[in-house]
């Protein structure tokens, strides 16, 4: 017997009007003539996705790119405006944790009514009452109103419920963040023991790390559209390059940026800094006597990118442009994390690689070559050009997080960065005393 798709899509589409005024959704609806007052607004377009029984697929894109959407059709949440939609199995989403919690009930009320809106009977969430208790780890407060927890604990008796009613099919929207570490660890190990007993998982993520490490293939979306389906590493790919504005849309194309070479700087004519994610509202300061032009941050593929792969070599540069003859200037860059912490940084002084004139007229293009060993995560970049005059510090340009960058990463370890640890078992002896 020919074994059925978990989920099967095909053709889906969703599409919302969009009104200028509100009174114009009310004058369309009376209109005589049919006469249209909006504009159509495509959420999805032409989707096509098969899941088969056991696999674990990711679903990346963007912000926008129509991933919640489909999410929430596949659930039964939301409609197509067009397609068909097969589900086989019982689904659990985490969605929007704590969606369908009454705020007035205790805990253990609304561990009863999840479960109920899930389809289940009272005797079945009797079964796993333990098991959701003991994985929430709230204690007493199962027995006060829901109002009254934190957000963690909030979190921990959502996802608890959600995942330990034993669904055919998981559906994951970024859940696996909630709470401390220990009990991100804890959701994680679920998620594996999930992965061994053949579930079929949908998991959505912005962390591409987990998307590689625990997803048999991924499908890309970009505007609503499919833009990649395949290989996990090929989609992330594509994704961070979108990311980067490296791709441009050309109908259902999309054209690949030139990549730089080792050493070599991209063609004349370029502004590195649009192909990156650049931030609006960074302050700079300065004399501007010397004046930091363009900056880019270059991947080990020669590609300029906001999104950087950690254990690989990067490039930062930037072009200076001179205004005046300067003596020794000093070109420094430093990384922080999205909460303003320093992580780290350096400058030519520090690194012994003085520049001896920078003359009027003149640009310089300075280059800090490096392997990226910070964790999985987002940062923000500073960029600064200063220097000494009669022994006094003169800032001549200092931009403070003039740019977003994300590191991806398969493996991370604790703190802000990676000690590249070999771990060995030297003098190992069997049970014999031999080694």
């Amino acid at each position: 017997m020919k074994e059925r798709n978990a989920i099967e899509l095909k053709n889906i589409s969703k599409v919302y009007k969009l009104y200028e005024r509100p009174k114009d959704r009310l004058k369309e609806s009376l209109s005589p003539t049919h006469k249209s007052y909006h504009r159509d607004h495509f959420a999805l377009a032409g989707v096509n996705l098969t899941v088969k029984q056991g696999e674990c697929v990711g679903i990346i894109g963007t912000n926008g790119s129509g991933k919640s959407t489909l999410l929430k059709i596949i659930t039964g949440v939301l409609s197509p405006t067009e397609g068909t939609v097969e589900i086989n199995g019982k689904i659990s989403a985490l969605l929007e944790l704590g969606a369908g919690f009454n705020p007035e009930y205790t805990g253990l009320e609304n561990v009863y009514l999840n479960g109920t809106m899930m389809g289940f009977t009272d005797q079945e969430i009797e079964a796993k009452l333990d098991d959701i208790l003991t994985f929430a780890e709230i204690g007493d407060f199962i027995h006060q109103p829901v109002k009254t927890y934190s957000s963690g604990m909030f979190a921990r008796l959502a996802f608890a419920v959600a995942i330990n009613v034993e669904p055919d099919i998981l559906i994951v929207d970024e859940a696996l963040s909630v709470g401390d570490i220990f009990f991100q660890a804890k959701c994680y190990r679920k998620f594996e023991e999930f992965k061994k007993a053949g579930k079929t998982i949908i998991f959505v993520s912005h962390d591409m790390g987990s998307i590689i490490k625990y997803c048999d293939r991924a499908l890309l979306l970009n505007k609503g559209k499919p833009v990649f389906s395949g290989s996990c590493a090929e989609a992330v790919d594509i994704y961070k390059k979108i990311l980067a504005h490296q791709y441009h849309e050309d109908g259902e194309d999309f054209q690949e940026a030139e990549a730089v070479g080792e050493g070599e700087l991209p063609p004349e004519g370029t502004v590195w800094k649009d192909s990156l994610v650049v931030n609006r509202n960074q302050s700079d300061y300065g004399q501007r006597e010397a004046e930091i032009v363009d900056f880019a941050l270059v991947d080990h593929k020669g590609m300029i990118t906001s999104s950087l792969d950690k254990g690989k070599p990067f490039r930062i540069m930037m072009k200076v442009q001179f205004h005046k003859d300067i003596k020794n200037p000093i070109f420094a860059y430093t990384i922080k994390d999205r909460k303003g912490t320093e992580i780290t940084g350096t400058n030519t002084v520090l690194e012994n690689q003085n520049l001896e004139e920078g003359r009027e007229g003149t640009r310089v293009t300075v280059c800090f070559e490096q392997v990226m060993n910070l964790q999985s995560g987002q940062y923000l970049l500073s960029l600064g050009c200063t220097g000494y005059e009669m022994d006094e510090l003169v800032i001549y340009h200092r931009i403070y997080d003039t740019c977003f960058m994300e590191v991806f990463s398969t493996k991370d370890t604790v703190g802000f960065f990676d000690m590249n640890a070999r771990v060995t078992y030297p003098g190992e002896k069997d049970a014999k005393g031999q080694q």
